[in-house]
């Protein structure tokens, strides 16, 4: 495995978060001064290919990665904030609904986070035409 590519694992796998490649890109230049942000997109697409990250993309915001251990996804979608989920594997459920064999599925379950829907509840209260 290339040197970029290995670091660029560690950082996805190490990172406890999701990161986009900009910040991924920023971490690997501390190591490799040099690298460019090609360089960076070329190698996650690369692991992804081979199944060792996951690209997480929300309509709006940037694409994130992740390791690819099985779990799903909490989007809030004011934010786009990510917080993995883990739910029991559906794959035969799917399978069997669908009426097709199912080799893998990517859930997304879309919410507003508390932060967003603690800023959106208080104004929404004043206007409420039976606090008045």
């Amino acid at each position: 495995m290339a040197r970029y590519m290995k670091s660029i694992l560690e950082i996805v796998c190490s990172a406890g978060k999701h990161m986009t490649a900009e910040q991924i890109f920023f971490l690997l230049r501390e190591k490799y001064p040099s690298v460019v942000i090609a360089t960076v997109y070329n190698n996650l697409n690369a692991l992804t290919a081979k199944g060792l990250i996951r690209k997480i993309s929300v309509e709006g915001f940037p694409d994130r990665y992740d390791t690819s251990a099985r779990h799903d996804h909490l989007v809030c979608m004011n934010c786009g904030r990510l917080t993995d989920l883990t739910l029991p594997d559906m794959t035969g459920w799917l399978s069997e609904k669908a009426g097709i064999p199912v080799s893998a599925y990517d859930l997304k379950l879309y919410h507003l986070c508390d932060a967003c829907r603690s800023r959106q509840e208080t104004p929404q209260k004043a206007q409420d035409p039976q606090h008045l």
